[in-house]
């Protein structure tokens, strides 16, 4: 039953990449295999932030009323358990590379599968006469998924990931690179014709500290690729400048900016306990600014683009900071066990910091999206969050064990 919870996790970690449907199915029956064995349960040290966030949603549920809206939020509550399967089931630094390793491949198929839609709806474009931007930021490659958020958020994670694998695992060195840097430039390039603003600069957070990290002087060279990339990828240039000079209905800056004034009179109206789950969705339209005109810029108005104050407004600003408390206290407990480290590369190094990296790439981007409320994004990370950790403990483990004895040696007989 422990080789079952193991594979069978494995296959749920790699199958969200593909279905969410898929992944949910393996995560149960990796849990009832955990349940079954004898392999010791274990958690990651994030109970307290986690039970804190999951008591708020409870009592703002409670308090809204409408108890048969928020159910769904309450149900996604089951992703977590990735945290507990995940960090029970895998335990060794050769596990954790392998499992990185599949994932990159898993990106590289599904970021193939992407760039053939990119294809195939440039020439679309062509052959309905239509300005290709104009065409193509309505309805942008997804890959396996429904929209390309899911698509962008899974394959940032991935890229990190493997990224950090490049650049700290003493194995990238051999045959393991070539593999490494063809995935690498699959999924690098979905995600530039993702079109995906806020990818871009979760990405580019997360690429900062990895080469900060790695060699400072590659730092140099980042102005160079990313003024090369905006020149040379269809459309590009044009998405880049529209953070700053967006064209009307088509770039959604003022769509965003309505969601977030909206979203911050809910919170003075509610700040402890918020409106409850699903509630901004439904009560949005009362809460509007009374300046903004009518008819509101084209855009989704179901969430409000931003995880710190859609979480603020749905389930009271206390409820938010716990989440902020569970993103901080994985990022300092991956650099705290950088710093305990023994000086060397070792897999453990290459996957504490993707872990970092990642989580601050979440961070970045959740100012600009409802990153973590969509579940698959939220299953990867947290299964990153708990390779994270599971590296850390197999690694201080190994650097607090004493060295084995010589073949023949051992204490002298009294």
């Amino acid at each position: 039953m422990s080789r079952a919870a193991f594979w069978l996790t494995g296959g749920a970690a790699v199958a969200v990449v593909f279905s969410i449907a898929a992944c949910q199915i393996l995560m149960a029956l990796a849990a009832v295999a955990l349940l079954l064995s004898d392999t010791r349960l274990r958690f990651p040290p994030l109970g307290l932030p986690l039970g804190l966030f999951v008591v708020g949603t409870l009592i703002s549920l409670a308090l809204s009323g409408d108890w048969v809206s928020g159910r769904p939020q309450i149900r996604k509550f089951f992703v977590f358990l990735m945290l507990f399967v995940m960090y029970s089931a895998f335990r060794e630094l050769a596990q954790l590379r392998r499992l990185v390793l599949v994932w990159a491949g898993a990106g590289a198929i599904t970021a193939a599968r992407g760039l053939v839609q990119f294809q195939e709806k440039y020439q679309e474009a062509v052959y309905a006469g239509q300005d290709f931007y104009q065409y193509y930021v309505g309805e942008r490659i997804t890959g396996f998924m429904s929209h390309w958020m899911t698509f962008s958020g899974l394959l940032l994670i991935v890229g990190l990931l493997l990224a950090a694998f490049l650049f700290f695992s003493p194995t990238a060195k051999r045959k393991l690179l070539w593999y490494g840097l063809l995935c690498g430039a699959l999924i690098g390039a979905a995600i530039l014709l993702g079109f995906t603003r806020s990818i871009w600069l979760a990405a580019g957070a997360g690429g900062v500290w990895l080469l900060w990290h790695w060699r400072r002087a590659s730092l140099a060279a980042l102005p160079v690729v990313l003024a090369a990339a905006i020149w040379l990828a269809p459309g590009v240039r044009t998405r880049v400048v529209s953070m700053f000079h967006p064209q009307r209905e088509l770039d959604s800056n003022q769509h965003r900016i309505v969601c977030w004034r909206t979203g911050l009179r809910m919170i003075q109206a509610h700040p402890w306990f918020g409106l409850g789950p699903e509630q901004v969705r439904i009560q949005f339209d009362r809460y509007v600014p009374p300046d903004i005109p009518r008819p509101l810029p084209e855009g989704w108005y179901g969430h409000l683009h931003n995880i710190y104050i859609h979480y603020a407004a749905e389930r009271g600003v206390p409820t938010m900071l716990m989440l902020v408390w569970f993103l901080g206290k994985v990022l300092y407990d991956m650099l705290a066990a950088l710093r305990r480290l023994p000086p060397g590369r070792s897999e453990a190094r290459f996957l504490l910091h993707g872990v970092a990296a990642v989580t601050i790439a979440v961070l970045v981007s959740g100012f600009f999206e409802l990153n973590l409320g969509d579940s698959e994004v939220l299953t990867l990370f947290l299964a990153a969050v708990a390779c994270g950790y599971a590296a850390r403990d197999a690694a201080l483990e190994t650097a607090s064990s004493p060295p084995a004895p010589e073949p023949g040696g051992g204490a002298l007989p009294a």
